[in-house]
């Protein structure tokens, strides 16, 4: 398989840990980790000053790293509303800084990233964690668990990539032929 590798930054958006990881690489080839950290924000700080102090990292991420892909948790339902509300605008400053600067951007479910990296949609953070390891064969999982999961979030944006192009170029070339029959 001759993919093109691409960068992709992953986003495990939160308020207060918000987990980055760069990764590149293409379908049916070893993965690289470019770079992982976490941005923290103080849980006693105003919102506006969180979420900018997230916008002024998320920069700093984009700028050193240039990614190809912003791949970001789909924000999903939670019993706790607060949790909920802060994963979303966390998200949304990753999703605006993208838009701004052209970058596509993929968002993934949970169960979607776990499905994707250790082969079950119900598996649970540890194991996540050991198959990015192993994926990218890093001595030890990083830590805090955010920003493995960033990784994960990358990885599976990555392994996805190939299919979803598939498809998208299967649907395109059936569309294609349906309106030439519709023309007949």
């Amino acid at each position: 398989m001759n993919s093109a590798r691409i960068k992709v930054l992953g986003v495990d958006p939160g308020l207060t840990r918000c987990g980055i990881g760069v990764v590149e690489g293409a379908p049916g080839v070893p993965l690289s980790l470019v770079g992982v950290g976490v941005i923290q924000t103080l849980a006693s700080a105003a919102l506006e000053e969180r979420l900018l102090t997230l916008e002024s990292e998320l920069i700093l991420w984009f700028d050193k790293f240039e990614p190809d892909v912003i791949a970001v948790e789909r924000v999903f339902s939670q019993h706790n509303v607060r949790t909920v509300m802060g994963t979303g605008q966390a998200a949304g400053i990753a999703l605006l800084l993208a838009a701004k600067r052209g970058i596509p951007v993929m968002m993934h479910t949970p169960s979607e990233v776990k499905a994707a990296v250790t082969g079950n949609g119900r598996a649970n953070k540890s194991q996540v964690a050991d198959m990015v390891v192993r994926i990218l064969s890093l001595k030890e999982a990083p830590k805090p668990v955010d920003s493995t999961d960033a990784l994960a979030l990358a990885i599976c944006n990555i392994w996805r990539a190939g299919a979803t192009s598939k498809i998208e170029g299967a649907l395109a070339r059936e569309k294609s032929r349906i309106a030439k029959l519709v023309k007949k």
